[in-house]
């Protein structure tokens, strides 16, 4: 005889299990920061990113116009910090422009790295822009050449932002040192774009910090779906009639049958010709119209001639009024 093999009990999983289980699949779990109940979401995330993408490659030809020399820049990702975490994964020494973004409220901060800032310097003035640059602040000249950069960036970012927010963005200030920018509060929840900046084949990473709190109402109103014009709602509901119209049309198999009938496998397994089974189905109750196992009406039992019919004496609607 061949042993019957009985499946194993089921045990609760352990809260350990799952955690090596998560572990084995690659996904880890993500803290929750209550200071920030209000989370950038996947739409307002792909809303910044057609706008960012195309302030990457306007910095791109800007640079490339200013130094004569091939640049690209690409968007490497957008994220939400405090502006605190984001001042804190700055260098020490950058160069930090504070940008004014009326009629956003607070102010943003475009880093540009102080190698970048120096090499550019380097290739206006005529020099081989090469890796070997002072780390210092800028002197009133190199401030005047470099600003021209600036300006013209900040001009392709309100560009840029134009489908979200009617912005003009201006020069309010320059800081060497992040964390004497001031440009928000440590806490304040702001968005951080990190783009990839490659003069010359070499990569540098270029920041840009926007207020959370005035961009949030700009995202949704970005992201919400247009407006239905009059012509276009005349379409639309043309279109459901015709649909509906067509449903109509469409067969679909409907049976009628009696209630349930449960029996012990000990009776189905002696069934015979000529047997005679009791139904649970009783004899003054109407028969069940059913589509996809969903009772929508009730029937008795009849005939049309030579064919068996069913006369339909309610519906599930006139049920559930009743």
């Amino acid at each position: 005889m061949t042993p019957v093999q009985t499946p194993a009990p089921r045990h609760p999983v352990h809260p350990g299990a799952r955690a090596r289980r998560r572990a084995r699949s690659g996904a880890e779990p993500t803290a929750y920061d209550f200071r920030r109940p209000i989370q950038l979401s996947r739409e307002h995330t792909r809303v910044l990113q057609v706008a960012l993408d195309g302030f990457a490659r306007q910095m791109g030809t800007v640079f490339t116009a200013a130094l004569r020399a091939v640049c690209t820049a690409e968007l490497q990702g957008i994220a939400q910090q405090t502006y605190g975490e984001h001042v804190d994964a700055l260098d020490t020494m950058t160069y930090a422009v504070k940008v004014g973004a009326e009629p956003l409220p607070g102010l943003g901060l475009l880093e540009l790295p102080l190698p970048v800032v120096m090499s550019a310097i380097d290739h206006m003035l005529g020099g081989p822009g090469s890796d070997d640059q002072p780390r210092r602040p800028l002197t009133e000249i190199e401030g005047s050449v470099v600003q021209g950069i600036v300006s013209r960036l900040l001009a392709e970012l309100g560009h840029s932002l134009a489908g979200i927010v009617d912005v003009t963005p201006t020069l309010v200030g320059i800081e060497y040192h992040p964390q004497l920018a001031q440009a928000a509060a440590p806490g304040d929840a702001v968005v951080v774009a990190g783009f990839d900046l490659v003069i010359k084949d070499r990569h540098h990473r270029v920041t840009l910090c926007l207020p959370f709190a005035g961009l949030h109402p700009r995202l949704v109103e970005a992201a919400a779906p247009a407006p239905v014009s009059d012509h276009e709602r005349v379409q639309r509901n043309r279109s459901a009639a015709l649909v509906d119209r067509r449903f109509q049309d469409v067969p679909v198999d409907a049976v009628v049958r009696f209630r349930p009938t449960r029996l012990a496998p000990d009776a189905l397994t002696h069934l015979a010709v000529g047997d005679v089974v009791r139904l649970s189905h009783p004899s003054s109750a109407p028969l069940d119209v059913v589509v996809a196992d969903a009772t929508f009406a009730h029937a008795t039992a009849g005939s049309h001639g030579a064919r068996l019919a069913a006369l339909v004496v309610g519906t599930a609607a006139t049920k559930e009024n009743a």
